[in-house]
């Protein structure tokens, strides 16, 4: 691997994609917001999945893993972890035999009572740099472009 002229390597076009750019900013957010959650040992993952829980009491699995994008064994160990944590209770759904209905336990509870004021103020951190117009306009192209397939 050789530098470029300036020593540093070359990139070629990679600072103009899109997805470059998206994956360099995911990992600094992510990087950041470990940072924030560390004493919690929470991943940004595992954080968007109890917000669902708390937001939806009584969601099945399957319901789950397809909002959040996640396939069925993955959200099994996801929720295998969670659940040996003390953090969410899985019960067989009275509407359905086959599936379970999650529900965060109360220690699940407190740990997002005390997680949502952290990853909120880690969040504003992350954009301090844009006025409150371009965090809107931000977040909106995000969207956008997570809806483009």
């Amino acid at each position: 691997m050789r530098p470029g002229k300036n020593g540093k390597l070359a990139l070629g076009p990679l600072p103009e994609l899109v997805g470059y750019n998206l994956r360099k900013a995911q990992v600094a957010v992510f990087q950041s917001f470990q940072t924030a959650v560390a004493p919690h040992d929470i991943t940004p993952g595992q954080f968007g999945v109890l917000i669902m829980i708390r937001e939806n009491e009584g969601l099945s699995q399957s319901d789950l893993g397809t909002a959040v994008g996640i396939d069925r064994s993955t959200m099994v160990a996801v929720i295998d972890r969670l659940e040996s944590r003390g953090l969410v209770v899985r019960a067989p759904s009275p509407n359905d035999r086959r599936s379970y209905a999650l529900r965060l336990s109360p220690e699940g509870q407190s740990l997002m009572d005390d997680l949502i004021p952290r990853v909120q103020a880690h969040d504003q951190g992350m954009v301090k740099d844009l006025s409150p117009e371009e965090q809107v306009q931000f977040i909106d192209f995000l969207r956008r472009v997570s809806r483009a397939k």
